[in-house]
């Protein structure tokens, strides 16, 4: 069983930065995925980045560059940067992990999500 955590959300201007932190507590053997999925009200959830074991990354959307993705294995951590927030980045923010070959999957289907930390973002 895998417990996932986030944390690190709050309200900030436009322009301003936060980290996102997602403690993962548990049976971490064998890790492929983990990443970072965003839903905003009455939206679908969109994908923003994901690090692979062996610490790849892929970003979706035109997002690298302002925000990134990051990984402790040793504190089993993995965070998100994210720089020069608008206010379309008002959001509740998910982290993900699944085991495995999980490269081909969205972000919002890995197997082991956390509760989400709200990000709001003013003009």
């Amino acid at each position: 069983q895998v417990l996932v955590v986030e944390s690190g959300g709050d309200s900030v201007q436009a322009g301003g930065s936060l980290r996102l932190s997602c403690a993962v507590v548990g049976n971490t053997d064998n890790i492929g995925c983990a990443g970072w999925f965003r839903q905003a009200p009455g939206k679908e959830s969109e994908d923003i980045a994901a690090i692979y074991n062996g610490g790849s990354t892929t970003y979706y959307g035109d997002v690298e560059g302002r925000l990134t993705i990051s990984q402790d294995n040793v504190k089993n951590m993995v965070y998100l940067q994210m720089n020069d927030l608008t206010p379309e980045d008002t959001a509740i923010y998910y982290c993900a992990v699944d085991f495995g070959s999980c490269r081909w999957l969205r972000l919002s289907a890995y197997k082991y999500r956390g509760q989400g930390t709200q990000v709001t973002v003013s003009p």
